[in-house]
């Protein structure tokens, strides 16, 4: 008998690890709030801050824009004659919104071979990468939220062109407000947050 109810209580344990992994937090616009549900979320989003430079409010509003947090997010296909679906305009995919090139190239600079773009410890050490990369080839500073959301949205080679595109300045607009927001959210909770019990994750 005691060795059934050990493992109803393993099973149940990796049940909620999964759902806890898979599942989207039911509060996208607040840090605190993520943090709180995904205790484990935060010590990947501080190691890539630490690894990367790149500011946790800034990783966060960049996939809160990509993908609001879902894991198998996928852009929506596209429609013949407005009615029949068609194929997907990119092969986006994933937390972080990468492509299959950009994503293979994060593999293979940083040896992290077995990546996943449904991860979001990888999914987040890609932001890490990506905006490393960006302030090494345009110079912009891995704090600059705006900048750093049109270089990743368009290209390194298309961010010079970014000024006619009305949609993107509107975007990154968005994500720049976004990016204060969690800041000023995890300034109330970092004391919390740090010292999580959960902290074996």
């Amino acid at each position: 008998m005691p060795n059934i109810f050990s493992k109803n209580k393993f099973i149940l344990l990796v049940f909620f690890i999964f759902t806890s992994c898979s599942s989207i937090p039911s509060n996208t616009s607040n840090s605190c709030t993520i943090f709180d549900e995904r205790y484990f979320w935060y010590k990947h989003v501080k190691s890539t801050e630490e690894k990367w430079g790149t500011p946790a409010h800034i990783q966060l509003a960049i996939i809160k824009m990509e993908s609001d947090f879902d894991r198998l997010a996928k852009p929506p296909r596209q429609k013949l004659f407005k009615v029949i679906p068609y194929k997907r305009p990119s092969s986006s995919f994933g937390y972080s919104q990468a492509i299959k090139g950009t994503w293979q190239q994060y593999k293979n600079e940083t040896g992290n071979k077995y990546a996943t773009r449904a991860r979001f410890k990888d999914s987040v050490d890609f932001i890490g990468w990506y905006t490393n990369k960006t302030e090494s080839i345009l110079k912009i500073p891995k704090t600059d939220a705006f900048n750093q959301y049109v270089a990743y949205h368009e290209g390194w080679g298309n961010y010079k062109n970014y000024k006619k595109n009305k949609k993107i300045i509107r975007l990154a607009k968005r994500v720049e407000k976004q990016a204060n927001l969690y800041k000023k959210q995890l300034i109330q909770c970092s004391n919390s947050l740090s010292t999580n019990k959960y902290i074996i994750f």
